[in-house]
């Protein structure tokens, strides 16, 4: 079983590592709707599709729960995901207060919050969705807490490739101007006020071995009140 874990352990940090980025081809937006392959055999949080606009969808995600790092500062997105994956792999294995283990989920999330220059750390909280049957009561753990997320509206880019901190600035960005002047324009930019405020969240599906149609993701979670 341990040597399970460890293979597991490696597989699973592989996919958070730039490190085979030269193997497999730059990142390529990905048309919009197409659903996460990932999803068919992990469990993921459900969502409806309420619009589809031009290189975005608008998604209603149902009330989910997220266990969470506290705020990672790194100049690193990969870097800073693949250290709180660290700690949420130990805390699927086990380590919570309750020595549960825990099925693995999809997608791993990384809330950006960005520094104000090139060369200072930014803040990023890596979290993973707790599946439906831990819901009621998730274990607690040492460095993590647990976020809970009510009916949540989130517009959503997509793109493939491995996810490299040179490309994933510019996915969030040209997600922000593909929502630029519609309707939910005026609803993501008030959500995002404030110094707390997260950017983006980037969510990744993929195991490393899956180098053709791979589906990784930009979220801007919204208010849907303030589009009233």
């Amino acid at each position: 079983m341990a040597g399970f874990d460890l293979f597991k352990l490696s597989f699973l940090l592989n996919l958070l590592s730039s490190s085979n980025l030269s193997l497999w081809p730059e990142n390529k937006a990905g048309p919009v709707g197409v659903f996460p392959p990932t999803c068919n055999r992990i469990e993921c949080p459900s969502y409806d599709v309420i619009h589809t606009g031009n290189g975005f969808e608008i998604r209603r995600y149902n009330s989910s729960m997220w266990m969470s790092t506290h705020p990672i500062d790194d100049v690193s997105l990969v870097a800073a995901t693949r250290t709180g994956f660290l700690q949420l792999f130990d805390y699927i294995q086990g380590k919570n207060d309750n020595q549960q283990k825990i099925e693995m989920t999809g997608p791993v999330i990384t809330e950006v919050k960005p520094s104000d220059g090139p060369f200072c750390a930014s803040s990023f909280v890596v979290s993973f969705y707790v599946p439906k049957e831990n819901q009621k009561n998730p274990p607690s753990a040492k460095g993590l807490h647990l976020q809970k997320w009510g009916l949540t509206y989130v517009a959503v880019r997509q793109f493939g490739g491995f996810v490299a901190d040179e490309e994933v600035g510019e996915e969030a960005a040209a997600l922000y101007a593909s929502v630029a002047g519609t309707v939910w324009s005026d609803a993501i930019d008030r959500s995002h006020l404030g110094d707390g405020a997260t950017d983006y969240i980037v969510a990744q599906y993929n195991s490393p071995f899956e180098f053709r149609n791979r589906v990784n993701e930009i979220w801007l979670t919204f208010d849907m009140d303030f589009a009233i």
